[in-house]
C-alpha cells in the first residue's frame, strides 16, 4: 500500500495534475507510511510514554502504601501488587491437612437443631447454596465451599445415653475424642476408629470413615438412627425400621441429601487391646496373610517403597493365658538415634552445620523428623530412598508389643500435611481371600521404582467388612465380602507445583494401575 501511494504521488507530480496545495493534506499520511520517522516527532513520544511509566510507577506505590496491614493479617505483604488485606466478613477456611482453602462471607454456627432448620430454609428461600462443614479431616476439601458453609461446631452435646442397649444419642458436631470420653464413665466405646480421632461425628459417618479389620464394618453401620435436616422438607427422622431405603442412603450420603444434625449409635464395651508391631517382608506376608486377616481383630500392613520391609500391626484383646512381653529391646532414644543423625547430616548438606547442632531436634518424635527429612528435598528419589530406609530401621527397632484402650491403640500419628490417594476394592472373603490386594500393591511398588517417583513411607494397607450403604465405598449386598483400602501417602510441605505435579504423578501411577489390575471401587485424592 505504501508503495502504490508513493508511486501514485509521483506521478501526479511529474504530470502536474496537482498544485503544492492541493495535496499538503497528504503528506501527514505519507510520513506516517515512510519507514524513517522524523527525529522531532521520535523524541517527543519517547518523552511521553517516559511520563506514563513515571505516573504508573508512582500511582502504584501510592496505591501499595495506603493499605495498612495489620499484625495478625493472613495474608503478608510480601510482593507487591500481590496481596491485599482481607475484608473483616470474609472468612478463610481450610481443611485439616492445609491442602484447601476458600474464602466465603458465608459461614453459619447454628447452636440448635431449630436454628439449623432456619439457617437451611432461609438459604433455600434465598436459593442459595449452604455445603455442612465437620472438622475439616477430609483430605480433598469435600466440605469447603464459596457459595457458604454451615458448621455444627455448636452442636456437640450428648443427648442419651442407653448403658443397657449400649447407644448412645448425639449432636452431630461433637468430635469422636469427646464422644470417647462422655462414654467412659458408662463403659462403653466405639466398635472401631480411624486413625485420627478429631472428626466431628457428622462427617465421620458422612464419609464412611473406616480403620481396619476383616470383621468390622466402616463406622456408618454403628448408625441405628439419624435426623437429617433438609432445605425444602425440614427435619426428617431417619431408621432402618421407617425409611431403610432412604436410611442406607443417607446415613453415608456425604452431606448431599441434607445436614445430619442428630446421630444414634451402636457402642460396644469399653476394652483393651494389646498390639504387636513387627517387621516382616513381601514373601512372608504372602505366605501369611489368609491367616492373619482370619485371626486377627485389626490388621494393617505399612509398606515401605524401595525396601524390602513391611511393619505388620496386629491388635487383639488380650489373653487369659498368655501375657505379651510389653517391654521393647530397644529404647526410644536407640530408636530414632539414626534418623535423628540422619537428619543432621541432611541439614549440613542442604541447609548450615549451626541447623544440624540444634538441641531441639532431640525432642521431635519419628513422623517430625520423618516430615522435616522429607522437606529438604522431596523430589530427590536418592534422598527420599534414604529416609525410607530409616523409617524401615526404625521400625526393626521399635518391634514389641504394648497394650491400652482400644481408642488409644487404634489411633495412628499419621504425621503432618499430606496429599493422599486412597482406593477400595473388594478382595474376595476372610475365608478364601481373592490376593488381589497383595497383587496390587507388589505391582504399584514395582511402577513406583520403574518411574523413579519419590515416594516417601508408608504406603498403608487396611481391611473391613462391607456396608449396606449404596453410596460406601465398600457398600456390597454380600455378608461375607472383604475390602482392601490402599492409602498412599506424600508430605504437604508447601504450595509449590513441583511438589504437587510430583504427587499426582504418583496419584495417577496408583489410579492406572487400579483400572487394569483390581475393580476400582472408590478412589479419593487428597491434592486434600
Amino acid at each position: 500500500m505504501r508503495h502504490l501511494l508513493l508511486s501514485r504521488h509521483l506521478l501526479r507530480r511529474r504530470s502536474g495534475s496537482s498544485s503544492p496545495t492541493a495535496h499538503d493534506h497528504r503528506l501527514p499520511l505519507l510520513r506516517a507510511l515512510s519507514s524513517a520517522p522524523s527525529p522531532v516527532s521520535s523524541d517527543a513520544d519517547l518523552r511521553k510514554y517516559a511520563g506514563y511509566a513515571l505516573l504508573l510507577l508512582g500511582c502504584g506505590a501510592a496505591t501499595y502504601y495506603s493499605f495498612p496491614f495489620p499484625a495478625g493479617a493472613l495474608h503478608k505483604k510480601a510482593v507487591p501488587f500481590k496481596y491485599a488485606p482481607l475484608p473483616e466478613d470474609l472468612h478463610a477456611v481450610s481443611n485439616w491437612s492445609a491442602t484447601h482453602e476458600v474464602h466465603t462471607r458465608v459461614l453459619l454456627h447454628p447452636d440448635s437443631l431449630p436454628a439449623l432448620e432456619d439457617a437451611l430454609a432461609a438459604a433455600h428461600r434465598e436459593r442459595r447454596k449452604l455445603r455442612p462443614l465437620g472438622s475439616g479431616l477430609s483430605p480433598n476439601g469435600l466440605a469447603l465451599s464459596r457459595a457458604g458453609m454451615v458448621s455444627l461446631a455448636l452442636m456437640d452435646k450428648v443427648l442419651d445415653v442407653d448403658a443397657k442397649k449400649k447407644t448412645v444419642t448425639v449432636q452431630a458436631g461433637i468430635r469422636v475424642a469427646e464422644l470417647v470420653d462422655a462414654l467412659r464413665e458408662h463403659g462403653l466405646t466405639l466398635q472401631n476408629f480411624a486413625s485420627i480421632r478429631e472428626q466431628q461425628v457428622g462427617g465421620f459417618i458422612q464419609v464412611g470413615a473406616h480403620g481396619t479389620g476383616a470383621r468390622l464394618p466402616p463406622v456408618d453401620e454403628q448408625v441405628i438412627s439419624m435426623k437429617l435436616v433438609t432445605p425444602a422438607k425440614g427435619m426428617i427422622e431417619l431408621s432402618k425400621e421407617k425409611d431403610p431405603e432412604l436410611f442406607y442412603l443417607a446415613r453415608c450420603g456425604l452431606g448431599g441429601l441434607g445436614v445430619v444434625a442428630e446421630v444414634t449409635l451402636q457402642c460396644v464395651e469399653r476394652h483393651q487391646l494389646v498390639e504387636h508391631t513387627f517387621v516382616s517382608n513381601a514373601d512372608e506376608v504372602k505366605k501369611n496373610h489368609k491367616k492373619w486377616l482370619s485371626e486377627n481383630k485389626h490388621i494393617k500392613y505399612l509398606w515401605i517403597p524401595y525396601t524390602d520391609t513391611v511393619v505388620v500391626v496386629q491388635c487383639n484383646p488380650p489373653s487369659k493365658w498368655r501375657t505379651p512381653k510389653l517391654t521393647s529391646k530397644y529404647g526410644k532414644d536407640e530408636a530414632l538415634q539414626h534418623v535423628r543423625n540422619l537428619y543432621r547430616e541432611s541439614l549440613k548438606k542442604y541447609r548450615t552445620e549451626t541447623e544440624s547442632n540444634d538441641p531441639e531436634i532431640d525432642t521431635l518424635s519419628f513422623t517430625e523428623l520423618r516430615d522435616k527429612l522429607l522437606a529438604l528435598d522431596p523430589l530427590d528419589k536418592d534422598h527420599v530412598m534414604k529416609v525410607n530406609k530409616a523409617e524401615a530401621e526404625y521400625w526393626k527397632k521399635s518391634e514389641g508389643y504394648r497394650m491400652g484402650w482400644s481408642d488409644e491403640i487404634l489411633g495412628f500419628d499419621c504425621g503432618g500435611q499430606q496429599w493422599v490417594s486412597e482406593n477400595c476394592f473388594p478382595t474376595g472373603t476372610v475365608t478364601k481371600p481373592s490376593m488381589k490386594d497383595l497383587d496390587y500393591i507388589e505391582k504399584l511398588l514395582q511402577l513406583i521404582e520403574k518411574e523413579d517417583i519419590p515416594a516417601p513411607a508408608p504406603i498403608e494397607q487396611r481391611w473391613t467388612a462391607h456396608s449396606k450403604s449404596p453410596m460406601s465405598p465398600a457398600s456390597s449386598s454380600e455378608e461375607d465380602d472383604v475390602f482392601s483400602w490402599m492409602l498412599a501417602k506424600g508430605r504437604k510441605l508447601q504450595r509449590s507445583s513441583s511438589i504437587t505435579g510430583a504427587w499426582r504423578k504418583v496419584s495417577g501411577m496408583i489410579i492406572l494401575h487400579t483400572n487394569t489390575g483390581p475393580k476400582l471401587r472408590f478412589q479419593r485424592t487428597r491434592t486434600n
